[in-house]
């Protein structure tokens, strides 16, 4: 990383505005794990991480949930460092069969949803028996891939922004940084 970069991350976290902290994102995740423990309690789930941004979620998530359940990944992007988005990009598949399988997508955002419609569509071409999703932020816009379009289960809404944080990026940084943010100016 140059200095300059890396001055201009440090810029972009400062002059970033907080829509949520990390105690109400952590608050949020606590709600979806109850729904998700009333709705899947009885049933032999697996919960298929969307990397990179996904792995904070699916972090937080996996301990509030009291049944037993399996876990995979897979990494698919349209971002790949970029601000915005591009042709889907297949970088990692499923080890799990999701043959005759409850799916849970776990991802950070619903943006417009092409990325997440692929994915579904890829596990139902595999035979998975159900597929739901489960997404920290749903992205208030009337750009979606679907006119309406929601996930299953949704920790928060934001505003139609660049977002970072709670596995989401600027540029690849920034996942980690301790609440949802929205970058000016970006």
């Amino acid at each position: 990383m140059t200095p300059e970069f890396r001055q201009h991350l440090m810029e972009v976290r400062a002059n970033a505005r907080q829509l949520y902290s990390s105690e109400e994102i952590d608050a949020a995740i606590a709600g979806m794990a109850e729904q998700i423990n009333q709705d899947y309690a009885e049933r032999d789930p697996l919960l298929l991480t969307i990397m990179n941004g996904g792995v904070v979620l699916m972090g937080k998530l996996l301990p509030l949930l009291d049944f037993p359940l399996q876990i995979d990944y897979l990494h698919a992007s349209r971002y790949r460092g970029e601000t915005a988005g591009t042709e889907i990009e297949w970088i990692i598949t499923p080890g799990t069969s999701l043959k005759n399988r409850e799916v849970i997508i776990v991802d950070d955002i619903l943006d417009v949803g092409s990325t997440l419609l692929a994915i579904i569509a890829a596990c139902e071409k595999q035979g998975a028996a159900s597929v739901a999703t489960a997404v920290l932020v749903d992205k208030v816009h009337n750009r979606k891939a679907q006119p309406g379009m929601k996930a299953d289960y949704t920790g928060v809404e934001a505003e139609d922004a660049y977002l970072f944080g709670c596995g989401m990026d600027y540029r690849e940084y920034w996942r980690n940084a301790p609440g949802l943010f929205a970058a000016q100016g970006v």
